[in-house]
């Protein structure tokens, strides 16, 4: 490839970084969560698929198309969970089994990124999730709709000038998630504080990371990190359980969990790289909710492992 075309491109890929986060290109990953005094289990399956587009690659600016899928396989085989899904059926008005046992999420996004300066870059991204059991047709609450503006400030390549690059993300995001009719932040500071050690302060994610060798073939890291799981629910039912003290239909299945741990990175290339971290949970709550986000049965909130693992390519 001539030189003259490897920057463009190398700042083609760059750009996915202001619209997830994540300098990930492409990703497939598996995790599991074995509840804590349950038999209970989470499974989810998921791919990333990110593509930035020139519009001027003399001014540096890109489209960038997203697609994001994930599988949760839903084992439920406590007996009181199983008996609270058998609830009456807002369709039919009867008591029948409504176990979840699999969610789906579909993710497709379009961004927009440009060059302010020499050091900042700004961007802006909207799209649609499509969060549902999938028990029949797709129905308006199986939408979600989000948007999004971010500003980076990148001084990562200042090895010269500086001797601790950096580079700081600063944005707001919104949904139509029930239940979170507010923005919220998107924070994400990345430093090189000494030779082979890095640190990243941020939301969703914060580490501390020290590669094994000077070519930055294998890495460890600690972090925190916060992840999630929602899907509405098509067939609304009451769970018959003493916690559903208002009789509320359920209209949506979420986890959010708050764990720390250990993860390992080996690089095949500069690009393509294995990951796997073990983790546990210090918050936990996996639940049912009704329309207004108000929790109505709480599935799991023991602390409990977490396990994933995949391929990334990435800038």
């Amino acid at each position: 490839m001539k030189k003259k075309n490897l920057v463009p491109l190398m700042l083609l890929f760059f750009t996915t970084a202001f619209f997830a986060q994540t300098t990930d290109l492409a990703r497939i990953e598996y995790l599991n969560i074995p509840f804590s005094k349950s038999d209970n289990n989470i499974s989810r399956y998921r791919a990333i698929l990110q593509g930035p587009i020139p519009t001027n690659l003399e001014k540096k600016n890109f489209l960038v198309v997203g697609l994001e899928y994930r599988y949760v396989d839903i084992n439920l085989k406590d007996m009181e969970d199983m008996n609270a899904f058998s609830g009456l059926n807002q369709e039919t008005q009867l008591v029948q089994d409504n176990l979840v046992t699999s969610v789906q999420q579909m993710d497709i996004y379009l961004g927009y990124t440009w060059k302010h300066s020499e050091n900042w870059r700004f961007g802006a991204r909207a799209g649609v999730k499509i969060q549902s059991d999938f028990e029949q047709k797709l129905q308006s609450d199986d939408y979600i709709y989000e948007a999004a503006v971010y500003a980076i400030l990148d001084r990562k390549n200042d090895t010269v000038e500086l001797k601790k690059p950096y580079r700081l993300v600063l944005g707001l995001s919104y949904s139509t998630t029930p239940g979170r009719n507010f923005p919220l932040p998107i924070l994400n500071y990345y430093k090189e504080f000494k030779p082979n050690w890095t640190y990243t302060l941020g939301v969703p994610k914060t580490n501390i990371r020290h590669y094994l060798n000077d070519n930055h073939k294998d890495a460890l890291q600690l972090f925190a990190t916060l992840d999630n799981i929602y899907a509405n629910i098509q067939q609304n039912f009451i769970p018959t359980s003493p916690q559903n003290v208002t009789n509320a239909f359920a209209e949506s299945i979420q986890q959010t969990i708050v764990i720390g741990g250990l993860g390992y990175e080996h690089f095949f290339t500069d690009h393509l790289l294995l990951y796997v971290y073990a983790a546990h949970s210090v918050y936990n709550d996996f639940r049912l909710e009704d329309g207004d986000g108000e929790k109505i049965y709480i599935i799991n909130d023991e602390l409990s492992p977490y396990l994933r693992t995949g391929f990334k390519f990435k800038f």
